[in-house]
């Protein structure tokens, strides 16, 4: 691992899995700590306000990171969280860009309840970890921008899923069975309800590709997270997270983006 991911896995599992939540955001923030997870604060203090008290109310609590990278500035984490021996069970998706010094300053998270296997019997989490492929990190990248451009923006159509999307397609969404036919469906309009505005930010590492993207659903907004993996141009495994974006009279930041 490098300094940045290590950095990141340890604001996660010695702030928050081992309970020192001050010790670690003063140990592994920069000059600043620009928040955009909205129930938190932006800076050390406004992570330990929150943090601090989540810790109280739940005891005993276990994290997994399951997938984390770094591209450039920018890292990504995939984890489980466990509250209270399964009282609650979470998936969380987060982005963290660092500084010159590879500290973190700035955050984002999309956060959804963990469920049970989809119809294909794949969980939010479960699948192909390894990274390859890392010549390829800036093609994959770019394969998963125009896939989400032309297909899933609005106005776009999916008339090209087959260029992007391998036939035998791999899916942890709760809702979607495995397939390309599967997502096609979904993603043809008329009957499409989701659709995306804006990519936010876009990180990968060879064959894996995590994008934070403006959405809605219906016209209501959403801060959607979807991990890729591809292999030999073909996306061929997907994860998602989903998080409708809160009032923003309720925000007690500059918001989910």
């Amino acid at each position: 691992m490098t300094a940045k991911l290590d950095n990141a896995k340890a604001l996660y599992l010695e702030g928050i899995e081992e309970g020192r939540a001050r010790e670690a955001v003063e140990r592994y923030t920069g000059d600043r700590y620009t928040q955009h997870s909205t129930g938190v604060r932006d800076g050390v203090e406004g992570f330990v306000e929150f943090f601090e008290p989540f810790i109280e109310r739940n005891p005993r609590r276990e994290i997994e990171v399951v997938r984390g990278w770094e591209d450039g500035r920018y890292v990504f984490l995939h984890a489980y969280q466990k509250l209270g021996g399964g009282a609650a069970e979470w998936v969380t998706t987060d982005f963290f860009d660092t500084d010159d010094e590879n500290r973190i300053v700035e955050h984002w998270d999309v956060i959804q309840a963990s469920s049970g296997p989809n119809a294909s019997g794949h969980t939010q989490i479960d699948g192909a970890t390894e990274i390859t492929d890392l010549d390829r990190t800036e093609e994959n990248k770019a394969i998963v921008r125009a896939m989400i451009e032309d297909c899933l923006m609005t106005g776009g159509t999916a008339q090209r899923i087959t260029e992007f999307i391998a036939e035998e397609y791999v899916q942890h969404n709760p809702e979607v069975a495995d397939g390309r036919d599967h997502f096609a469906a979904l993603a043809r309009k008329p009957d499409r309800e989701l659709d995306y505005d804006e990519i936010v930010l876009c990180v990968g590492s060879g064959n894996f590709v995590a994008t934070l993207c403006r959405a809605n659903r219906a016209g209501s907004p959403l801060c959607q997270v979807d991990i890729f993996r591809l292999d030999g141009g073909l996306i061929v495994e997907h994860w998602d997270n989903t998080e409708p974006v809160g009032p923003e009279d309720e925000w007690v930041n500059s918001g989910k983006f």
